[in-house]
């Protein structure tokens, strides 16, 4: 497990990771890396359309590293940020847990049976949360 320092600053004291440290939602929060979530304006090769989340998404069931590509609508009720800053994607057991305390961006919503999500906001860079209902496979395959 990792050993956060602590450092004072002015107006706060933080947590200091070393190098070699997970992050801290990782070390002791128990998330898991899920993929990374690359905004694009350009058309990608297999993409998706998810007309009920306003947007094209491609690349994740075919990428080893979780990479997925995501083409917004104009419209897309989304914050800027998301819709321009790449974010990462963790996996979480308990979804409104991991939540607590956190600037929300998205509130909790769900892409389809099983499958619960949220965007929140760490250090200026959007950060997807995402539950999967017990027994759920791990992936996201949006209905034709």
């Amino acid at each position: 497990m990792s050993e956060f320092t602590e450092k004072t600053t002015d107006s706060a004291t933080v947590s200091v990771r070393q190098d070699h440290e997970l992050p801290l939602p990782v070390a002791v929060g128990g998330w898991r890396y899920h993929h990374i979530g690359i905004p694009t304006l350009t058309p990608r090769p297999g993409e998706q359309y998810v007309p009920e989340l306003k947007f094209h998404v491609s690349g994740f069931e075919s990428s080893r590293y979780g990479i997925q590509w995501m083409r917004f609508d104009a419209d897309a009720p989304y914050p800027e940020i998301v819709k321009t800053v790449p974010h990462i994607g963790f996996e979480v057991d308990d979804l409104a847990a991991a939540l607590e305390g956190k600037e929300i961006l998205t509130p909790p919503n769900s892409l389809g049976e099983g499958i619960a999500v949220a965007m929140i906001l760490e250090n200026g860079a959007p950060v997807e949360l995402i539950a999967f209902s017990p027994g759920m496979k791990i992936g996201y395959s949006p209905q034709p």
